[in-house]
């Protein structure tokens, strides 16, 4: 059965935005590394959303967060987006992952979380220095939830600091980005691949 993938775009920009998004540029470019995989990729803007701040599943009336958790959890392979802000994940990044603090208490009967077996990659754009830092706080809160992560499951490009020039507004894709995105999707696809088909043992395993 083929894997699939869904990209949360944590831009601060909504879809509708004329302004482009590096962010979108580089969860595109990771779709189209996934169908070389015959992985297809959904992606949400979270910044369209009405994402209530809270760490449950439902925040009430209103809250986006219930559609947005039941396609993470109906997807193998999660892509988190975000820009680069003050050195650190954009607060629409941090707002979903701190919903997904819930899935620490939805387990099953053996005490595996929700989002067990699932796999996690992480994608950054900005314009100043902190890629390296943005995905190690991002890897860490994916894996506190349960998501785990393949090896070299990171694209990023970092441009000049205050430089005027995104990453969507490069002519060519650099060389590093471009085996940085090879490398996410195929490692990303193995492993959600292995884990479809061997879940991990439950706590009486």
């Amino acid at each position: 059965m083929p894997l699939k993938a869904l990209a949360l775009n944590g831009t601060l920009k909504s879809s509708s935005s004329t302004e482009k998004s590096s962010t979108a540029h580089m969860l595109d470019l990771i779709a189209a590394e996934f169908r070389k995989y015959d992985v297809s990729t959904d992606t949400i803007w979270l910044a369209d959303h009405d994402i209530k701040p809270g760490v449950t599943s439902d925040e009430g009336d209103g809250d986006a967060w219930p559609d947005i958790r039941r396609q993470i959890l109906a997807a193998d392979i999660l892509i988190m987006g975000t820009p680069i802000w003050m050195g650190q994940p954009g607060s629409v990044c941090k707002r979903a992952l701190e919903r997904m603090d819930a899935f620490l208490d939805e387990t099953d009967e053996a005490g595996r979380m929700v989002s067990y077996g699932k796999v996690a990659a992480v994608a950054v754009a900005g314009n100043e220095d902190g890629a390296h830092h943005v995905s190690a706080e991002v890897y860490q809160a994916l894996n506190d939830v349960g998501f785990t992560i393949p090896a070299n499951a990171v694209a990023y490009w970092v441009g000049e600091a205050m430089g005027s020039v995104n990453f969507v507004d490069l002519d060519t894709v650099p060389e590093a980005v471009e085996t940085m995105i090879s490398m996410l999707a195929r490692n990303t696809t193995h492993l959600a691949g292995l884990l479809k088909h061997s879940q991990y043992p439950g706590e009486d395993a």
